[in-house]
């Protein structure tokens, strides 16, 4: 299947990987069909791309909340989880959405709702979790970790 999507042209993607989140997600409960992109051009492995395939001009940018918050660790229910179906541990992917401001400085991550997908099922939600900021800044941590990558 090809889109159309707002920061990456046209792009081709397997309907294999495709992700499901069957509640949508929040404040878009309509979308429910996504796929993980990289983005080669700027060859950072760290971020990548929520890609709406309902809405292809519709993306988040998204990073495993341990690159940033090294000891993220929320308590989640088994409960809000059922939605995965069967899952091993492993087959966890959690990621955060990232929000850039103009000021890039003021960049932040989103700890407390974060994305849980299951890489085997291709099932996904976003669940809250307590005892995390909705604006996490990471300017300065992502600068860093750049730095250390070189």
């Amino acid at each position: 299947m090809v889109i159309n999507t707002r920061h990456f042209n046209e792009v081709n993607v397997d309907e294999e990987k495709m992700i499901v989140f069957e509640g949508g997600i929040i404040g878009f409960p309509e979308l429910q069909r996504f796929v993980l992109i990289h983005d080669e051009e700027k060859n950072d492995g760290a971020i990548r791309w929520l890609q709406s395939v309902d809405e292809p001009q519709f993306a988040m940018p998204v990073i495993d909340p341990l690159a940033v918050k090294p000891d993220y660790n929320p308590q989640v229910e088994d409960e809000m989880l059922k939605r995965l179906g069967e899952f091993k541990e492993d087959d966890l992917l959690v990621l955060v959405t990232i929000t850039v401001p103009s000021d890039l400085t003021k960049m932040t991550v989103n700890l407390k709702a974060p994305l849980v997908i299951n890489s085997s099922s291709k099932k996904a939600c976003q669940i809250i979790v307590e005892d995390y900021e909705v604006k996490f800044p990471i300017y300065d941590i992502v600068k860093k970790n750049k730095k250390e990558g070189e």
